[in-house]
């Protein structure tokens, strides 16, 4: 059905066109989110946490550069360096300079799987630009490290093949509607039928919309190479971790490390939820991101009224399919101060401490949710 919230724009980014959409489009001053969908992914992946959260904020989710209806790099690999240099362009971009390497004023910036990857490494690299830090099932370890190895290097396997074939038979190979199938299998942990339908539906309308198989190579190559445990220590603004207890991408245990890493950090552990948090239990991750956003209080994006015009060229509705309504989190998902049963590294089971964590460095500067300019 078609979105009454988003607005389709675009902006030109050094030979390359990218399209993004604005949840709400009103002229009310609210900080601005900007959000980073994860490998394959588009801006489809993010609509309903972007959706809970448009009446307080306004959020910008772009197809990464290669993605959706995003166009690729046109001279350069798709590198987590290059999704790097994109973000800091978008950005800067997007606020007309009111927010750039050498301003004062930050975003707040999310991403997601992949999109962590790339909004961390961001983060760590341009501290100015990021007011607070929001990490989805956030690449905690080497993708060869988890418990997911064996399937890791299968997965691996199967893009080096589609990129060698003849391109027709390659590119058919890497829209393969089983394999989206078995990969949303392998991810979706919720019971819950209506959930695991409405995420097999999303992946079978979006994941295949990658430029070409080159791009998908390339971008796999940076999803399992790179982490945000590279740059955790280096990360100064105020963060927040949003992480599904049975995630194969990111072990607790590995997630808790990381987090300890981190300066300024909240951690919140989803029970019995996997890497697919913005499906399974996209409710309850906006209420995460609007607490944590909210105490205190972001201030608004100044110079909001310089921000682009609609984008009306080739304009066509956003389209969903097999919408449902947000998705509410059961009631053993609130209960964040009973203990919960945790995986390690090693796949073995463990009792962990309460889901919801909070740590705050020593640092002053740091004690009001604040950083310091």
């Amino acid at each position: 059905m078609e979105n009454p919230y988003a607005e389709r724009r675009s902006v030109e980014l050094d030979g390359y066109r990218v399209r993004y959409w604005f949840y709400d489009a009103d002229r009310q001053r609210k900080p601005l989110l900007v959000m980073l969908h994860g490998f394959r992914g588009d801006h489809h992946g993010l609509q309903l946490i972007a959706s809970a959260l448009r009446e307080k904020y306004h959020v910008v989710v772009p197809d990464l550069p290669g993605f959706g209806r995003s166009e690729p790099f046109p001279d350069r690999e798709h590198s987590v360096a290059n999704y790097v240099d994109f973000t800091r362009a978008f950005i800067t971009a997007l606020t007309d300079g009111a927010v750039s390497p050498d301003s004062e004023t930050g975003v707040v910036l999310l991403g997601h799987s992949f999109g962590s990857t790339v909004a961390a490494h961001f983060a760590a690299a341009h501290p100015p630009m990021v007011e607070r830090l929001v990490l989805v099932n956030s690449i905690s370890q080497p993708a060869l490290a988890g418990s997911q190895k064996k399937l890791t290097k299968l997965t691996e396997l199967y893009y080096g093949v589609g990129a060698s074939l003849p391109q027709r038979l390659g590119t058919r190979l890497l829209s393969s509607n089983t394999v989206v199938k078995l990969m949303t299998d392998v991810m979706v942990k919720s019971e819950d039928p209506e959930v695991k339908h409405y995420a097999l539906r999303q992946h079978q309308a979006y994941f295949n919309a990658f430029a070409n198989r080159q791009v998908v190579s390339e971008a796999y190559q940076a999803s399992i190479s790179r982490t945000v445990a590279e740059v955790a220590m280096q990360l100064s603004m105020p963060t927040l971790l949003i992480v599904g207890e049975l995630d194969d991408l990111g072990s607790v245990d590995s997630q808790r490390t990381m987090a300890s890493w981190i300066r300024s950090h909240s951690l919140k552990i989803i029970p019995g939820v996997g890497h697919l948090i913005h499906y399974e239990t996209p409710t309850l991750a906006a209420q995460y991101v609007e607490e944590f956003l909210s105490s205190p209080a972001t201030e608004p994006l100044e110079g909001y009224d310089r921000l682009p015009h609609a984008d009306t060229t080739v304009s066509t509705p956003d389209q969903l399919t097999g919408m449902l309504p947000a998705v509410s989190p059961d009631d053993g998902a609130r209960q964040f101060a009973r203990e919960t049963e945790a995986r390690g590294l090693d796949g073995s089971a463990r009792t962990t401490a309460p889901a919801d964590e909070h740590h705050e460095h020593a640092d002053a500067r740091h004690r009001d949710g604040t950083r310091q300019k």
